[in-house]
């Protein structure tokens, strides 16, 4: 008996864009509130350059300071160029918010397996592992805990470490950021009195003082991060766990 074959050609789905999965999802409206954060910070500061130059060059300084070494390397740039609390405060506010918004996103969907992201792998992998290391001693004390671990300003105790742990510790993605960036604005807050202060003092001296201040502060933090790299390699490498003990 002849069996009637079905010759019609199978249509296949086309796979939805990248792009239209992260529209479903918390973490990809968290993505395109940053970069909609970052792009108006660079249109105003395309702005600035019209109008002062100068500005314009202190302000990429601090952006590039801030991104290379850190907030208290960037607002000092801001207090030697003579300028007050509002110009570094508010830079160095909106490029750690705008760090957050970009980073918290990323690593998530990373962890999910939802999205790859090969040549930010070391970094993801990396911070995951500091994360997990502090995350014994955020969650005896909950959202205060993870509110002072940002807070409190010492190294590897930043933003992106702490939204991080937030995730970790299973908190709500508006807990996480809102905690997170508050506890980075206070130390911010906390850096900018001493630092005001500080290069005040410095001032009295000459300029060349304030210089040798930012060089200090600069050889700090390549000393910490190359200790604490030391200390990681040195570290046995401990098998995989397929998750965090609760």
């Amino acid at each position: 008996m002849n069996e009637s074959l079905d010759l019609t050609p199978a249509i296949e789905r086309p796979h939805r864009p990248v792009w239209r999965q992260l529209l479903k999802t918390t973490e990809g409206y968290i993505l395109l509130l940053g970069i909609a954060i970052a792009l108006a910070g660079l249109s105003v500061m395309a702005m600035v350059t019209f109008w002062s130059p100068q500005l314009s060059e202190i302000i990429s300084a601090m952006i590039i300071a801030n991104l290379t070494f850190g907030s208290v390397v960037s607002m000092s740039i801001g207090y030697v160029a003579g300028y007050s609390y509002d110009l570094p405060i508010s830079v160095n506010m909106w490029i750690e918010t705008v760090v957050v918004l970009l980073f918290y996103p990323v690593f998530v969907l990373s962890m999910r397996k939802l999205v790859i992201f090969p040549r930010l792998k070391r970094v993801l992998d990396r911070t995951q592992k500091v994360a997990e290391s502090h995350h014994g001693r955020v969650r005896r004390y909950g959202i205060i805990g993870l509110f002072m671990f940002v807070w409190i300003p010492f190294w590897m105790t930043g933003p992106v470490v702490g939204s991080a742990i937030g995730y970790l510790l299973g908190f709500p993605a508006w807990i996480t950021l809102t905690v997170v960036i508050l506890g980075d604005f206070m130390t911010m807050l906390t850096w900018s009195y001493f630092l005001m202060g500080m290069y005040t003092r410095a001032a009295a001296l000459g300029p060349w003082a304030s210089v040798i201040i930012i060089a200090i502060i600069m050889l700090f933090v390549l000393a910490a991060y190359l200790l604490e790299r030391r200390d990681r390699n040195r570290k046995p490498k401990e098998p995989s766990q397929s998750g965090i003990d609760q």
